[in-house]
This record gives C-alpha cells, structure tokens and sequence, in this order.
C-alpha cells in the first residue's frame, strides 16, 4: 500500500533545531491508500507511553514551517509529535501534486491518529491534533467524527469550504458562486483535454502596495526571496495550486457538525487578524443551541493585538503553556 516517497535527510526547515527532542522522517498511509510523510519528534530520554499530537497547516504550507514548530515546541514539552505534509503536497504522496480535497485531507488527521495509535511508545488514549490556519477546520471536522481524538486545538483557523464558497468576509452571493463553478467546470474540461492539471498564472500577482495588509504578511512569511519562511516545497507563493483544487471546497461545508464535538477543542486567533471571525463564528456555533450540552470543554483565546501570521512562528504571541495545559487537562495528564 505504500507508496515509495523521496524524503529528504538533512534538516531544511525554516526554524532551528532543538537540542532537547530527537527527530527523524516517518511515514504512515490514509484509507484512501496515500502514503503520507511526517517528521516525527520525541523528547530525549523519554521512556514508556506518552501522549501524543499529531499536527498540520496551514492551508498550502509543508511540515518544514509552522506545523513542525509547534510539533517540536510540544515535543519539548513531553509530547510525542508528528507533523505531516497533506495528500498531494509536499513530501507526501497522491497522484495529481498541488491539489487539496476536505474529505482527504480531514481523512489525513485521522490516518495520522492510526498511526499514533499504533506506536508502542504512544498510549492511545491520550493523542490530541492541532490544526494551523486552514487545517484548523479540517481538524474540527476530524474531532466530529474521530472519538480517538481527546483534544483538538485550532490556531489562526480558516474554514477553507466557506471562504472558498463564499469568499473573505462572505463578499460572494450565489451568482458569484455559480460564475466560479463555471469556470470550474471549464478548467476541468481543459485540463481532460489538455492531459495536464492547469495552474494560475502566478506572474500576473498584483504588486504590494495594492493588496490587503493580511496579504503583504502572507507574503512576509511565504514569498520566495524574503519571506522569513520561504520553503520551495511549499505550494503557497511557490508551486501554486491547481486551479480545479476548489472544487470539492465550495460545495462541501465542513462544520455542520462540530456541534456534536464532545472532546475538548481550543481555539486560538489574533484579535486583529483579518480571519478572526472563522474562529468567532465557529466556536459560537458550536456552543450555543445544540452545541451548548457538549460546551463546557470548549475554549476561544482571542490573542490581542494579534494578526494572522503572528500565530505562525511568534514565539513570544503563540500561547505554548496554554496549549499544553489544556492538551495535559483534556487528556488527563
């Protein structure tokens, strides 16, 4: 069932490495068959069970930014921690590369708790995820479905169904959504015809001084060149994405059901990031009405003074003790 994937030895992330875990690559599979890559961190000397995070994002990133430096912060705390590439991007495997899919890639969370699940130094009954920007809401719609799981922790989320749909701050009505699926539609023909998964022009990007703030700070941390976290892996600023890899995004919602989380979420956000109203929005449906039974495990930090990215690789912003208190809390040590 594995595929064979080319990984890469030496350490090439975009944080330092830290004396106090040790690490190496791993891989595991999905149930959809995609052999997945991780770089896995142990804390040095550890000895018996431990608990364990497996974590992802954000949305178009790869396990050598943001999501291995809270895999390595957590594994420096006792974790045992793992943090993967999705299907179809970076050092893991899928056939059509630069491609993203809600029910793979929230299936992606879950393979990472078999593998968890099945280490001998993991106990299995104490694994938590954490999903960074857009895979913030894979990871609730894992948490709805996945009773392993015993805590969920979401950083600067995006719900990627809703502002693929509907766009930033929900700017698009019905027609704007049926102009998309046109030229969906298009683009599919195209590519079956053409033989290839057709991409964005990425030389016609705007200039910075006419894009939003939030925008100039993606930029800040992705863009080749000077982005403080540049990876040429990465499909954000670097590969870009096939232009179909919205399809399935728009027309499958994926928080129907957080409502029915009965395990423990923290949600994490900036008070000044422009995506501070997913997190808002999402935590209030999920406590309130039928949510409001399965409410009293479930935590908003809203972070003053903090925008999107800052949540990225702000170690003096990211609340590190909060995390792990509330993991340690949740899954009872």
């Amino acid at each position: 069932m594995n595929e064979v994937l080319n990984l890469t030895q030496e350490w090439d992330k975009t944080f330092p490495k830290s004396d106090k875990v040790d690490h190496r690559k791993v891989t595991f599979h999905n149930r959809y068959g995609i052999t997945l890559a991780a770089d896995l961190y142990i804390p040095k000397n550890a000895e018996g069970k431990l608990p364990a995070i497996a974590v992802c994002g954000p949305f178009g990133a790869v396990k050598e930014q943001c999501s291995g430096l809270y895999a390595q912060t957590m594994a420096e705390r006792g974790f045992l921690t793992i943090a993967f590439d999705p299907s179809f991007t970076g050092e893991s495997g899928g056939a059509v590369r630069d491609t993203a899919d809600p029910a793979i890639n929230s299936e992606d969370f879950s393979a990472a708790v078999d593998y968890l699940s099945c280490r001998d130094d993991v106990d299995p009954e104490k694994i938590g995820i954490i999903g960074i920007c857009g895979w913030g809401g894979f990871a609730l719609n894992t948490a709805a479905m996945d009773t392993r799981i015993k805590a969920t922790v979401t950083s600067t989320m995006y719900d990627m169904t809703r502002v693929s749909a509907y766009g930033y701050f929900d700017s698009n009505d019905e027609n704007a959504r049926y102009s998309m699926r046109q030229q969906l539609a298009a683009a599919r023909t195209a590519d079956y015809k053409n033989g290839t998964y057709s991409k964005p022009d990425m030389s016609a990007a705007a200039p910075v001084g006419e894009i939003p703030q939030f925008l100039k700070d993606y930029m800040a941390y992705y863009a080749p060149g000077f982005g403080r976290a540049f990876h040429p892996r990465a499909v954000n600023f670097s590969r870009a994405w096939v232009n179909t890899s919205t399809w399935n995004l728009i027309n499958m919602p994926i928080l129907q059901y957080t409502k029915e989380i009965r395990s423990a979420v923290l949600m994490l956000h900036g008070e000044k990031a422009h995506s501070c109203y997913f997190s808002r929005d999402a935590f209030a449906n999920m406590t309130t009405g039928e949510g409001e039974k399965w409410a009293a495990n479930k935590e908003l930090m809203i972070i003053p003074d903090a925008v999107h990215t800052d949540l990225y690789d702000n170690l003096a912003v990211i609340p590190f003790d909060k995390i792990e208190s509330f993991i340690r809390a949740a899954i009872g040590g």
